[in-house]
């Protein structure tokens, strides 16, 4: 039997990839080899990693690096990855890659034309938590809709900063919602100013490479208690 640290080992070392992703690339114009090489990519982003080469890419894959390169060129070109400058500790300009384009047209693009549709919001949840919801979160679902009257989109754009920062639980999604309540936020587009607002701020104090980068993620959990 596995030693219970072992275990923690292993779940501290897993990442959070929206099944989004997996149901919708493809009206993304994306094929499937360039869908490994951005999950590859998400992964190095999460583990610290900014700016990989194709080499190290491909490292992890069964295409070679000359493809690799292409396909992130590609993915720049169809406005699915961006290349970031950002200054670090030592106020030196470094390069790294974002995702955060891709981040937009999976989940912001589509929810203004939808928000009439109340019920693709509890199919979206489903999907992204991987199974049905229970009674309670289905009611929390109705209290964003009934009582806090939040618009359909603004809700699929929470749990969209819920899932990009690996904490997909109802709490967090609740606290994002507060806060772009108490902000006036009624948009996606505002929500998506205020986002990028406190990312650029953030960004001028990138850490360490060995810490996690929290600069482009707000911590909506921040000051809990």
């Amino acid at each position: 039997m596995p030693k219970k640290s072992s275990i923690q080992e292993i779940l501290q070392s897993q990442i959070t990839i929206p099944s989004k992703l997996l149901t919708s690339f493809k009206s993304l114009g994306v094929n499937e080899k360039e869908l490994v090489v951005i999950l590859q990519l998400h992964r190095f982003l999460m583990n610290f990693i900014y700016f990989p080469t194709p080499a190290e890419l491909a490292g992890y894959l069964t295409i070679s690096e000359e493809e690799c390169a292409n396909i992130l060129r590609k993915l720049i070109q169809k406005d699915l990855l961006s290349i970031k400058q950002v200054n670090n500790e030592q106020n030196q300009l470094s390069e790294i890659y974002s995702l955060d384009p891709l981040w937009e047209k999976l989940y912001f693009e589509e929810t203004e034309e939808k928000d009439s549709i109340d019920g693709t919001i509890f199919i979206l949840f489903e999907q992204e938590f991987g199974r049905p919801l229970s009674p309670f979160e289905i009611e929390t679902i109705n209290v964003w809709l009934d009582e806090d009257n939040l618009p359909p989109s603004l809700i699929k754009a929470g749990l969209r900063e819920s899932v990009l920062m690996g904490k997909l639980n109802f709490k967090y999604i609740d606290r994002i919602l507060r806060n772009w309540k108490q902000k006036g936020i009624q948009s996606v587009e505002d929500a998506r100013e205020a986002s990028k607002s406190f990312h650029e701020k953030q960004s001028k104090h990138q850490p360490d490479v060995r810490k996690r980068d929290t600069s482009f993620y707000y911590n909506w959990l921040e000051g809990e208690d």
